[in-house]
């Protein structure tokens, strides 16, 4: 297989994007990468809010860029009836629509599921939300810190005494919302392969994180306190698991959480005393202070080097533009160039997953706001005349 052919692993489905800011457009722009055709609806005066945010290159802002490549824009004021109709055409001939409004919203704009399924049995309609398309919490506004919050996620960052700790990258938005996002509309996609129908996928970003607290529920079941920070095997608790400081101020990450690994680890520090004391709870605290006093004594180039052949599960904490560069992201394309643009800063984040070693494919760079409305109206049926009326009237850009 090609490495084009994973870059058409979608090809044929067509999807209507709704969704702005991050949840949505990730979740639509994977589809984009392995071969979907994604058209993006946009309001015809500002877009995406992400276009006017960050580095401004070409009209299109560094966050947009990097949540909309693989798409095409279409401008369109769903305020108008002429608006609504031009969306229902779109959803009458595609596979998925992916929306991001608060519930109810698209009911207001006459497209809900409902009409939606009407016009289009076999659409598989998904609706992203902070909390849901029902319930007590259904129209309350959030973001993603507020949904690891009511989720229960983000009180496990505190370590005894201490606050929960701010998380660096949007948990709820990317893992609640994009990915599962997308797993639901595959799960769809084939459940209509079987039945020929589409079918509501609800997704909600609190909702989405609960198999991240599968361990935590896992201590609460059986009784034990849950895994706060410094307290569970995996969350700092032992020496064997945990994050240590080097001599240059930088970082280790120690994973030798199985005996083996531990005791390579011993072995390659010439500590071999520590081997029976890996989950001694009487002397865990001081074992912690004496494996970071011995990583305090060395560089974290000097611990790499020297942890470079030893199977301990023992690797350096990278700083992204050092991520960027490692040896298993280049193999790989971790990241890529975006289309179009060839400044360091415009890498981004490549393709998640292979099929066969193929990876996507980047085929359109992120649309300009309504780079492709004729085009699309065209694709519909719409004349020339009618495209240029409805460009007068304020309905597209």
């Amino acid at each position: 297989m090609s490495r084009e052919t994973g870059g058409a692993i979608l090809k044929g489905l067509k999807v209507v994007d709704l969704t702005r800011l991050l949840p949505g457009p990730l979740c639509t722009m994977i589809m984009g990468d392995y071969g979907a055709e994604v058209i993006k609806v946009e309001d015809p005066v500002l877009g995406d809010p992400t276009r006017a945010a960050g580095q401004i290159i070409d009209g299109s802002g560094a966050f947009f860029r990097q949540w909309n490549r693989n798409k095409k824009s279409v401008a369109l004021n769903l305020k108008e009836p002429a608006g609504r109709e031009i969306l229902k055409a779109l959803a009458a001939r595609s596979d998925v629509l992916v929306e991001g409004f608060r519930p109810g919203v698209m009911e207001r704009l006459g497209l809900g599921y409902g009409e939606a399924a009407r016009l289009n049995p076999g659409l598989v309609y998904a609706s992203i939300s902070g909390y849901g398309q029902d319930g007590p919490y259904r129209e309350r506004a959030g973001h993603d810190i507020n949904y690891a919050a009511v989720a229960g996620l983000l009180d496990l960052s505190a370590a005894p005494g201490e606050g929960p700790v701010m998380p660096a990258v949007q948990i709820a938005d990317i893992a609640g919302g994009s990915l599962m996002a997308l797993a639901g509309i595959m799960f769809a996609l084939f459940a209509r392969a079987q039945n020929g129908r589409g079918a509501h996928v609800d997704v909600s970003m609190t909702q989405g994180l609960l198999p991240f607290l599968s361990y935590a529920a896992a201590h609460r079941s059986g009784g034990e306190a849950l895994p706060r920070r410094n307290r569970g095997h995996l969350t700092g608790a032992f020496a064997c698991y945990n994050l240590y400081e080097t001599a240059d101020g930088g970082h280790m990450s120690l994973g030798a959480l199985e005996p083996a690994f531990w005791q390579n680890f011993c072995v390659a520090v010439a500590k071999p005393e520590w081997v029976t004391l890996q989950f001694d709870q009487t002397g865990r605290e001081e074992l912690i202070e004496a494996v970071g006093a011995l990583f305090k004594s060395k560089t974290r180039s000097e611990w790499t080097q020297i942890f470079a052949s030893v199977d301990a599960c023992c690797e350096p904490v990278l700083e992204l533009p050092e991520a960027a560069e490692h040896p298993v992201s280049l193999a790989r394309r971790f990241w890529i160039d975006a289309a179009g643009e060839g400044a360091e800063s415009a890498k981004q984040p490549g393709f998640p997953l292979l099929f066969s070693g193929a990876s996507g494919a980047v085929r359109l760079p992120p649309p300009r706001l309504g780079e492709h409305t004729a085009e699309i109206l065209q694709s519909l049926g719409y004349t020339s005349p009618e495209i240029d009326s409805l460009r007068m009237n304020g309905i597209i850009t």
